[in-house]
């Protein structure tokens, strides 16, 4: 039987995504076995992006500004359409990337009464109107909802002139970006299509 307040550590710990019950215990004996400085300097940084950490007003991306720094230095004319700030980490990943992004906050799931007014669409047209985008390359996962909410918006676009494009399946179907190597998203974004 392990003390109450150790217990308590490990189970804020399996709160977090994808951490089981022993990862959780090797983390808590981590903290527990590391000097008070280290264990100090860990809560102050988590209270510290708890307090500073917002969202871009323009794409929605994680940020400690008002806007973040891509796209205050980026060409506004390309916006790379993707589902959670976590994704625009992953497609970084390509460095030769120099266009901006836009973080939809979800993907239209019928499944999870999800529908097109539930996520950023709505954001992205003011900004597709304001900014005379040229290209909006569609990054969502390459999984039922990801390409429903591509083909959703290539729709709506279409219209108004933009070239919208999708990644190439360099990204097996069902995944997600998060876990694609670099050599397979600079690809992807290489071969990325038309889509009509």
């Amino acid at each position: 039987m392990q003390n109450e307040t150790i217990e308590k550590l490990i189970e804020q710990f399996r709160t977090l995504p994808s951490v089981g019950y022993k990862t959780a215990q090797r983390y808590a004996y981590s903290i527990i076995e590391g000097s008070k400085t280290r264990a100090e300097n860990f809560s102050n940084a988590i209270i510290e992006a708890k307090n500073k950490i917002g969202f871009c007003k323009e794409c929605g991306n994680f940020t400690d500004r008002e806007v973040c720094d891509i796209c205050s230095k980026r060409n506004r004319k390309i916006i790379c359409v993707v589902k959670e700030p976590k994704d625009v980490v992953s497609m970084e990943k390509v460095k030769d990337y120099e266009g901006v992004y836009h973080v939809l906050f979800g993907t239209i799931s019928p499944l999870e009464n999800k529908g097109p007014d539930d996520i950023r669409i709505r954001e992205l047209l003011e900004r597709i109107k304001n900014d005379g985008v040229e290209e909006v390359i569609m990054a969502t996962n390459p999984d039922v909802e990801g390409d429903a909410t591509a083909m959703y918006i290539a729709r709506l676009l279409n219209p108004l002139g933009v070239k919208v494009t999708r990644l190439a399946q360099g990204v097996s179907m069902g995944s997600d970006l998060e876990y694609a190597d670099e050599v397979t998203l600079s690809r992807a974004m290489e071969e990325r299509r038309l889509m009509k």
